[in-house]
């Protein structure tokens, strides 16, 4: 049987949710995404194929602990087009995990949502964009019990580290 274990976290940004579709989906992960404690970060990306912005592109993540993952994107549906069309989609699926992630993980899946209205005070009302992200990975045979704890422990805390970064990016740019 396989495990898989989700963490899901959400950010608000006060630029609009085409604005922050348009920026957020082909932002690099390099400066987002650190090292965090046993956590790698994203130090390099490789052999992108393309603005990373369309289903079927690939880029290999270059880790900072040695090991690597390649990232394939699965759906965009930028907002306008889907059938809310407040909200934006995007996805991506992980595989090939090299170095220790390897051990621990089969594949993982990524979606982000920007949905239009987004305000601080937790409101759907008013200006800017709610980003939501749901990070799935699927571990190894006999692996579930520490996938479950990297993810309850460090992944969802490290998940609203990165989305505080982005959202603040999205502020300076939108």
């Amino acid at each position: 049987m396989t495990t898989t274990v989700s963490a899901t976290r959400e950010a608000v940004t006060t630029a609009p949710v085409d604005r922050a579709f348009d920026i957020g989906t082909p932002l690099t992960p390099v400066g987002f995404y650190p090292r965090s404690g046993p956590l790698p970060g994203v130090v390099a990306v490789h052999d992108q194929t393309g603005g990373w912005g369309t289903p079927g592109q690939t880029r290999r993540l270059q880790l900072s602990d040695g090991g690597s993952v390649t990232e394939t994107i699965v759906e965009v549906d930028p907002p306008g087009t889907g059938p809310d069309d407040r909200v934006g989609a995007f996805t991506y699926e992980l595989s090939d995990f090299r170095g220790p992630l390897r051990l621990l993980v089969r594949s993982g899946r990524a979606e982000w949502w920007y949905s239009a209205g987004g305000a601080s005070d937790g409101s759907t009302r008013g200006r800017g964009t709610r980003i939501s992200w749901r990070y799935t990975f699927r571990a190894r045979r006999g692996a579930g019990l520490v996938v479950r704890l990297i993810v309850g422990l460090l992944w969802g805390p490290y998940m609203a580290r990165v989305l505080r970064g982005i959202a603040h990016e999205l502020d300076r740019r939108g």
